[in-house]
């Protein structure tokens, strides 16, 4: 992906964060900056399980699209080889979570990034790596 880092930083954040899915679920990409980016997400009533508390395909879903916009804002044209993710805390409706994805060890066509997913008071509710593969 060629352009200037601020050419970057606008896809990822303008086509790669307002990805249809990302849109539908409402997820907000809130920073993004090189190998960068933070988003949120409310819960809704409709994206808990039976037990009442966030579904975690709905967690996993905000660490995945953070991990798209982090990786594209490096100036990467990539897409998801694997990733993982381990669940520490519930949420629930009306809860606001939030990611940050940052990279943990970037080669010539792959990269492993973080997924660090927090609640509102700042207390781990998740974390995930994601592999990327670099399109060249």
């Amino acid at each position: 992906m060629s352009g200037t880092e601020q050419d970057r930083i606008r896809f990822a954040t303008e086509v790669v964060g307002k990805d249809p899915f990302a849109t539908l679920l409402g997820i907000e990409v809130t920073e993004v900056r090189d190998s960068y980016a933070r988003a949120s997400l409310k819960i809704k009533d409709e994206y808990c399980n039976a037990r009442v508390r966030t579904h975690g395909g709905v967690l996993f879903s905000l660490a995945d699209q953070t991990f798209a916009v982090a990786v594209h804002a490096r100036g990467i044209d990539a897409f998801a080889l694997e990733m993982k993710i381990n669940f520490f805390q519930a949420t629930g409706s009306g809860d606001v979570v939030f990611a940050e994805a940052y990279p943990i060890d970037v080669r010539n066509r792959v990269s492993l990034w973080n997924i660090d997913l927090s609640n509102e008071a700042g207390e781990r509710v998740a974390q995930a790596q994601g592999l990327a593969y670099h399109l060249l």
